[in-house]
Formats: structure tokens, sequence, C-alpha cells
């Protein structure tokens, strides 16, 4: 229990109130030391400053690979520098494309006329609108095309949607697919597109998603004009991510050309020309489609009935990609530990922006750096960190999760050195604060929230728990960040915290390297999502106007860094890891039931191995809080707990995913899909392949247990 009566007095201004000692702080020897600690951190992050890094960092585009994205990795590592950060900029050469040419054009009926994609622009104040560097709308990773073919509206593209055009007997072979963001990640649209005999894809922001139906759009208000377009990768992250042409190997300069694959030949590359227009390139399209008219679930927020078609629009869609090798930078800074120095721990956000990027992705480096700035001050005074502290500020996320993928995969011997890694992206768009984690840090990330005020009263924790309503509170503009085949979770009560799909850069950390992850971030009304108008502008006036959650998220950020680089005993948490896995099994042995031949199927040793883990984890508890004196071995015990559910030949078919428990869904590809493997044949009706797939999580779960059970017997 928090024990504050008066959080509106308590918490004002730039104020912040460690209450450490009542919200969970277990694990160290000297408890009193770290409280003192910690509150001289969190006095330390400044809104000022925040802001004047979101300024110099939004001032121009700068889209990975670019001069402007090198101004940028030059700033961190100055900042970095700073700190008293051992710096380094790490390069990588990374297959990538800039739109050379892209046009969208109506070419019958002759009385319909578009040419796009027209130039963002809004009329009112907009300082960046005009900078002539705002990079041409497009789909990072599509192939060139030119394609001339009948529209049809396949609604959000989704795998029901595209059923539902095949009952209607409409054939996509050889047809252009217009398709609305939303409900999944747009490289599954174009995969889905591809499969279904589709010639060539277009995407559009609806405005029933993010634009003018959901309230006023910018300048007026937060949501998204009818000029405005969402860029973004359709790389098929779900199959690998980072440089499509070096799965598994870093892309570093000195790589021999011999190791890279064809980028044609990847299974990451996308198969059809893909393109983004706005919704009010879109109109003219939809307007004039002919055929079914769709149900009311595929009506969007245009002023007219849309209709399925195919035709009678037909389009004309012209991409020259200019597909090249390019450097990208990462920037690494450390602290090294005084007594674990071989134990990482690792956070990161990523800096790359599709245009200016406020919101995405420098309001997480603007938070990044005050956390940093933090640590300088702890360092002056004589502290070090016990475990070595790493923060990453990634490139490339934008094109693929390039920058930490490479990385991650230039340093295997992380999967034996790090115990954590900490992720923010979107850091703040709002003032609702939620997060995603893996089930041994979600309690961890709970009681970090309890030590930090939140600028509206009481408690991040407090006003995180109000604010929720018994579903997953993180959500962004990332299409959904909901797990699949997940049910309500019977085992906690508390908070709601999310499970890690994809989308941004824990991915290679948790599912390739097995590290536990967290990924946070504070959100609000935002429907510029990787647009011109995710700017400066827009922060200043829809997004977090005062720079008190940006403070807000580098307490939180840091304070997840400093208190796991200082423990003596790991927080893990395999207790509720165990429970959780259970009620995922229990959910896919219901899917499997309902199909032909799945009453057959035995998924009880599956479920004895997940409650024979949340048993040694309870006894693992008692282990942790009682632990004094030497725990290196009682730690190194935990991580290779951890570290047992990697599978060693990875998910079937695509074996570059390695986590037993975590990995993206194949048809959301941000969204996770939990028991993958398990999951993944139940999909595909595969009852041999899905015989294995139970046999390998047994065996995962058990390894897990067993080490447990061995170092609680010792401790």
């Amino acid at each position: 229990m928090v024990l504050l009566l008066f959080p509106a007095l308590l918490f004002s201004g730039d104020s912040q109130t460690s209450s450490s000692a009542s919200a969970g702080l277990s694990g160290f020897a000297h408890a009193d030391e770290e409280r003192a600690l910690e509150s001289r951190f969190l006095a330390v992050p400044d809104r000022k400053l925040a802001q004047e890094h979101l300024r110099i960092l939004t001032q121009a585009p700068h889209m990975a690979g670019t001069p402007e994205d090198k101004a940028t990795a030059d700033y961190v590592a100055q900042k970095f520098r700073d700190a008293g950060l051992s710096t380094e900029i790490v390069e990588y050469k990374v297959w990538m494309n800039y739109p050379a040419e892209i046009s969208v054009d109506v070419t019958a009926p002759a009385d319909v006329h578009m040419h796009g994609p027209t130039r963002e622009h809004v009329e009112g104040s907009d300082p960046y609108q005009e900078d002539p560097r705002v990079v041409t709308p497009v789909s990072e990773m599509s192939p060139s095309g030119d394609v001339e073919a009948d529209v049809v509206y396949a609604n959000y593209g989704t795998p029901a949607d595209f059923q539902r055009l095949a009952d209607l007997k409409i054939d996509l072979h050889g047809k252009i697919v217009i398709a609305r963001y939303g409900q999944n990640y747009r490289g599954v649209k174009a995969d889905l597109a591809h499969q279904h005999g589709a010639a060539g894809l277009i995407l559009y922001s609806d405005p029933a998603d993010d634009g003018d139906k959901r309230g006023p759009v910018y300048p007026a208000g937060p949501w998204r004009p009818e000029t405005s377009v969402q860029r973004g990768s359709i790389s098929a992250i779900w199959q690998f991510s980072g440089d499509v042409t070096t799965p598994g190997i870093a892309s570093v300069p000195s790589l021999d050309p011999s190791q890279r694959i064809k980028a044609e030949n990847s299974a990451a590359m996308a198969k059809i020309p893909t393109t983004p227009i706005s919704a009010a390139d879109a109109a003219p399209i939809l307007q004039h489609l002919a055929g079914e008219a769709v149900p009311d679930d595929w009506k969007g927020g245009l002023p007219f009935q849309y209709h399925t078609g195919p035709g009678p629009v037909r389009i004309k869609l012209h991409l020259k990609q200019d597909f090249q090798l390019r450097t990208i930078w990462d920037v690494i800074g450390s602290i090294r530990g005084s007594t674990w120095p071989d134990s990482l721990v690792i956070a990161g956000n990523h800096r790359d922006a599709w245009v200016f990027g406020a919101v995405d992705p420098n309001s997480g480096t603007a938070a990044m750096l005050e956390a940093a700035h933090a640590f300088a001050d702890l360092l002056k005074s004589g502290w070090k960190p016990k475990r070595t502290i790493v923060l990453g500020s990634w490139d490339a996320e934008e094109e693929g999760l390039i920058g930490s993928t490479e990385w991650g995969e230039q340093h295997p011997d992380l999967q034996k050195t790090a115990v954590a890694y900490f992720n923010t992206d979107m850091a703040v768009s709002g003032p609702k604060f939620g997060a995603a984690a893996v089930p041994s840090l979600k309690q961890f990330v709970r009681d970090i929230t309890k030590a930090v005020s939140d600028p509206d009263g009481g408690t991040v924790y407090e006003r995180w728990k109000a604010l929720s309503s018994g579903s997953a509170a993180k959500t962004d503009s990332r299409e959904t960040s909901t797990s699949t085949y997940r049910p309500p979770l019977a085992s906690s009560t508390d908070v709601p915290v999310s499970d890690l799909g994809s989308g941004s850069d824990f991915t290679v950390f948790l599912q390739h390297l097995g590290i536990a992850s967290t990924d946070i971030g504070s959100v609000g009304d935002y429907g510029v999502y990787h647009s011109a108008f995710d700017n400066f502008s827009w922060f200043t006036k829809f997004g977090d106007p005062t720079f008190a959650h940006e403070q807000k998220m580098a307490r939180i950020f840091g304070l997840e860094i400093l208190r796991m680089a200082d423990c003596d005993v790991l927080p893990y948490d395999f207790e509720q890891y165990g429970k959780e896995v259970g009620e995922y099994i229990a959910a896919a042995e219901k899917r499997a039931a309902a199909l032909p031949s799945g009453n057959s199927l035995e998924f009880g040793r599956a479920s004895e191995a997940a409650k024979r883990l949340a048993e040694a984890g309870a006894k693992m508890a008692a282990v942790q809080k009682n632990s004094s004196g030497d725990v290196t071995g009682l730690n190194a015990k935990l991580v290779e707990a951890d570290r047992a559910l990697l599978l060693k030949s990875g998910l079937p078919g695509r074996p570059w995913f390695r986590h037993a428990i975590f990995a993206p869904g194949k048809h959301a590809g941000y969204a996770a899909a939990v028991i993958p493997g398990v999951n993944d044949s139940i999909d595909e009706k595969d009852f041999s392949e899905l015989s294995k797939q139970l046999r390998a999580l047994t065996s995962s779960l058990d390894r897990a247990a067993s080490i447990l059970e061995e170092a609680v017997a010792k401790h």
C-alpha cells in the first residue's frame, strides 16, 4: 500500500517523492541505500532539457541513412559522452530503399481524376510541412513495379477480410487491392494480398480510424488531416527482423558480399508493389467503385457508400525504388559495472524517423537522454552500478528493426551476459502510461511505477490502475498491441501489462537471444503516426505541452535500468511466468479441440510442465527474498532458467525466432502470438507438427523448472 494521503500536494510541479519503501523494493542487501540513491536519481530529469533535446532531434527530417540521421547520431553520442558514458558510433551497411519515382493514377473511368501521392499539407500554422526533405510517402521493402489494373477494396486486409472477398467470388488475381490501415501490420496486408493473387496494393488512412471521425484534425486537434499519409515498412518481420539480406548475420561494413542473400530471394522482402496514400487521394478511388455494397463493419469514415469493386475504377501504379546498401549508425553508451561487470543491463530507443519523428521515436530519445543525465549526476557523486549499463540509440528501426537487430546479431554472447533489455519507442503521445513485458518482469514494471510521481497526481501506478479497465493498457498507432490467442489472465488481478509481440527494438533481444524484456510508453490521442505532422509543433500542442510526461518517462525508464543494475538478486518472477504459460496452454487446448481430430491431442504434459515451473518459481521467490552474501551463482541460475525457454531449432518455418513463449503473430505482425509453435500448428491444422511443438514447449518448461529446482536445493 502506498501511504500517500494527499497525492495532489505531494506530487506537484517537478517534485519527485520516492515511495520505494512501499513499492516492492526487494533483492537488495541494503535497501535503505538504494532508496536514497533512487531519490537522488528521480530528482534529476529535467523538463526543459527534454524539450531542448526534442527540439534539436526533430528540427529536420532524418530518415535512416541520411546526413540528417547522422547528425542526430552525433548529437546523442555527444550527450552520452557528456554524461560520462563510454561511447561509440557503430556502423552497419544495410539494404534499404528510398523512393525514386512514386505515382498512383486513376486511368478509368474517364471522369474520375486522381494523381497521387498528394503532398502532405494543412491550412493553418505548421512550420515544418514545406521542408523539401520530407520524404515521398513510401512502403519500405516494396519492390519496384508498374501495374495497371482494376481496384478491389479489402477493408483492413486481414485474413477474415480476404476470406469474405473469396466468399463473394471476387477474384483478386491481377487486381490492385486497396486496404485501410489498422487491425494488423501493413506487411501482413501485403503478404496476404500477394497470397490471394493481387498484383499490387495501395494502403490508406481512413478517417474513421485516426482522422476526423475521431475528433478535430491537426492543426486544430491531434488527429490525422485528410492529406496525411502513414509511411512504413512492409518487411516480413514475422519471418525475421533486421537487414533482409543477412538473416542471423550482422551487416558489418566488412561483411563478405557472398554472405548476403539476394534481396529478391529473402523471406522478409515484400512480393508485390505496395505504396501508401492519404484519405484525400483514396476518396475518388473508393467513391467510384462498383460491386457489392460493403457490410457495416467494412464502412469507413469517408462520406459515401463503400463498395468492394472490382472496378470500374482502374489504377496505374508506378513505383521505382532506389535500393542500395546504405550506412546506418547505432550509438552505444556504457557504464562499466563494479561488482558484475560482465553482467549487462541493456536499454534502448531508436532514433531514426520517417520524417521529423517527434513522438515516434524521439520522445523516447529525449527520455533516454534525460535518464543518462541522471546517471551522470550519480556518477559525479562516486556511484558505480553493480552491473554494466548499456544504452543503445538504434538506427533504421523504421525499415525493419535493423539497427538493434544487427547489433544483437553481432553480439551473440549477449545470450549469456545480458540480464534484461528495456525498450521505449513512442515514449510520449499523451498522459496514459502503459507497458508490455515478459511475465517474469510484469511485477517489476508495476513496482517501478509505484516509485514515480504522475503529473496528474499520485504515483504513476495509482493513475495507471485507476485508468485501467481490465484490458491491456498499452495501445498505440502501430495497428494493434493486443496478443493473439491470449485469454484474459485469471492469474493476475493487478493492473494489466501486455505481452511482447514485435514492431520495436526488443524483438532481437527477447525473441532471438532470449533476454527478458519490457517496453513502456505514455499514450494519448495520436493521429499523425509516420507522417510529416508528427513534429515538434504537434507535440507541443497536443502530445505533452509542459513536458511533464517526458520527465515522467525519463524517470520510469531510468529507474528500470538503475534498479536492475544495482539489485543484488535478479527480480525474475517465474511463478507468474509459469501461471501465465499454463493459461496460454489451456486456451490453445480449447482451440485445438474445436478442430477435426483435435480432441485426441494431449496437452496434459505441457500443462504439468507449466505448473511445475510456477511451483519452482514460488520456491525460488522465497530464496530470492532471503538470500545474502555471494549471490553470483544464484543469479547465474536465474538467467540460465530464463534462457531455457529458447528453442534450439527455432520455430518451424521461421528459425530466427527462437523463443518458445513469444513471437510476432504470422497474421498480425506486431501483436504477440503466445506459445507460437503450438498456436501456429493449430492455425495450419497440422496435428503432426502440433505434437512436436507441444513436446518442444514441454521440454523448455521442464528445463527451466529443473534449473530453478536445482538452485533452490542448493540454497
